[in-house]
C-alpha cells in the first residue's frame, strides 16, 4: 500500500497565513473600541426647608392635689354624741358634722348670765351712792374717804359688768362650737372618731378631712434650665407670647388618654428644689364628673410660646456622625451632595425642629442617602409619599 504524499504550495500557505492574521486583528480591535460601562448618577429625593410659623409646647410629668384640704378639728373638748355625715360623701360649708355633749356648756352659759344680772342690780345703787355723797361731799356730811369708797365700788361694778358680758360671750361661743361644722364644701373622708369617743380642743389627730376636687390643682416640677432656655429664648425674640392662650394647659391621663377640659396656668414657683433643680408650676384644671382625684399621675402639656420662624425637617433626613452629632445631607445649586451640621431642638411628632445648621431655600435629602459622600453629583426625584 502506498500512502499519498503531501506537497507543500507556497503560494496556498502564504494565503491561509494572510487570513488567520487578518482574523486575529479583527478580533483585537473589537476589543479595543468596547469602553466600560460608566456608572449611573444617583437619584435621591429631597425635601425643600421652609419657615413656619408653630406653637411650641412641653410635657412635663405632675401630680393632682386638693384645691381646698380641710382638717376637721374640734374647738372645745367633750364627748361625741352624734356623726352626722356619710364618710366618703360630699358636704356643703357650714354643715354640722359631729355633736359634742352641750351640757356642761349650758350650765356654764347660765352661771355667767347669772352674774352678769347680778353685777347690773348692784349698779344702780352704787351709782346713787356716788351721786348722793358727792352732793354732801361740799357740806362736810361725809368724808373724802367714804366719797373715794363709794366711787371706787361703782367702777369696780361697772368693770364686773363687762367681765360677766366677755364671759357670757366665750361661752356662747363654746357652746355653738360643740356642734362641729364643715369649713369649705367637698368630699369628706372616713371619720378618726365615733359616737361616745372623748376629744380634746385642738387635738394633734383630726377628726375627718374634706378635700375640694372642683377645681383640683396639677403641680408641675420644671427645671431651672429649662426655664433659663425659655427666658432667654423670649429676650432674643424667638418665642413670643401667644396672649390668653398662653396660659392654657392639656392634660393627659395615666392610661395616655387626653382629658376633656383645659386647666389655666395659675403661677410658677420662686423657689427652687435644691434636690430636684426644679419649681413647681401650678395649674387649676375644672373637675366637674371627678376623673381627677388627689395624688393622681398626669402629663401636663404646657405652651411656651410662638416660634415663627421655625424650620421642620422629617426625621428620616438627620444622621448622626461618628461623634453621634445630628448631621444631614442637602443638594446645593450645582447639584452636589453637601453636608451640615445641625442643631436640634426637639422632635415634633415624625420631625425635628432644627434651631441652627438649615436655612429657608435648603433640599434636605430624605431618601437615596445610601452611599453618599459629600461632593456627588445627584439627580433630584420627586419625594414618594409628598413630604
Amino acid at each position: 500500500m502506498q500512502l499519498g504524499k503531501i506537497v507543500y504550495n507556497p503560494v496556498k500557505w502564504t494565503a491561509v497565513l494572510a487570513a488567520l492574521l487578518s482574523g486575529l486583528l479583527l478580533s483585537g480591535c473589537d476589543r479595543q473600541s468596547q469602553a466600560p460601562p460608566s456608572r449611573p448618577v444617583p437619584e435621591v429625593s429631597t425635601v425643600a426647608v421652609q419657615t413656619q410659623k408653630i406653637m411650641l409646647a412641653t410635657e412635663l410629668p405632675g401630680r393632682t392635689s386638693a384645691y381646698r384640704i380641710a382638717e376637721i378639728r374640734p374647738q372645745v373638748s367633750g364627748l361625741i354624741l352624734k356623726r352626722m355625715f356619710t364618710e366618703g360623701s360630699n358636704v356643703k360649708a357650714g354643715q354640722v358634722l359631729y355633736q359634742i355633749d352641750q351640757s356642761s356648756f349650758k350650765a356654764a352659759l347660765d352661771n355667767a348670765r347669772a352674774a352678769l344680772d347680778r353685777s347690773k342690780a348692784s349698779l344702780f345703787s352704787l351709782n346713787m351712792r356716788v351721786e348722793r355723797y358727792k352732793s354732801l361731799l361740799a357740806d362736810k356730811a361725809v368724808s373724802q374717804q367714804d366719797y373715794d369708797d363709794a366711787a371706787a365700788a361703782l367702777q369696780q361694778a361697772k368693770s364686773d359688768i363687762q367681765y360677766w358680758k366677755a364671759t357670757v360671750e366665750t361661752v356662747r361661743i363654746n357652746l355653738r362650737y360643740t356642734q362641729v361644722a364643715s369649713p369649705i364644701s367637698g368630699c369628706i373622708g372616713r371619720s378618726n372618731a365615733t359616737e361616745g369617743a372623748i376629744v380634746t380642743a385642738y387635738q394633734p389627730v383630726p377628726l375627718a378631712t374634706i378635700q375640694q376636687l372642683d377645681p383640683i390643682y396639677v403641680d408641675v416640677p420644671q427645671s431651672t434650665t429649662e426655664l433659663l432656655r425659655l427666658k432667654r429664648y423670649m429676650e432674643d425674640g424667638r418665642l413670643k407670647n401667644h396672649g390668653t392662650d398662653q396660659n392654657k394647659v392639656k392634660l393627659i391621663l395615666e392610661d395616655d388618654t387626653a382629658y376633656p377640659l383645659e386647666g389655666i396656668l395659675q403661677f410658677s414657683d420662686v423657689t427652687v428644689d435644691p434636690t430636684t433643680g426644679s419649681v413647681i408650676l401650678r395649674v387649676v384644671f375644672p373637675n366637674p364628673k371627678g376623673i381627677l382625684l388627689p395624688g393622681m399621675f398626669v402629663r401636663a402639656v404646657i405652651k411656651e410660646g410662638v416660634n415663627e420662624q421655625a424650620i421642620l425637617v422629617p426625621q428620616q433626613g438627620v444622621s448622626r456622625d461618628h461623634r453621634g452629632n445630628p448631621v444631614a445631607l442637602i443638594v446645593d445649586a450645582e447639584g452636589k451632595v453637601e453636608q451640615r451640621m445641625l442643631t436640634l431642638d426637639r422632635a415634633i411628632k415624625d420631625k425635628w425642629l432644627v434651631s441652627a445648621g438649615l436655612g429657608a431655600g435648603d433640599r434636605v435629602i430624605v431618601e437615596g442617602l445610601q452611599m453618599l459622600r459629600p461632593g456627588t453629583v445627584v439627580k433630584v426625584v420627586p419625594c414618594e409619599g409628598g413630604m
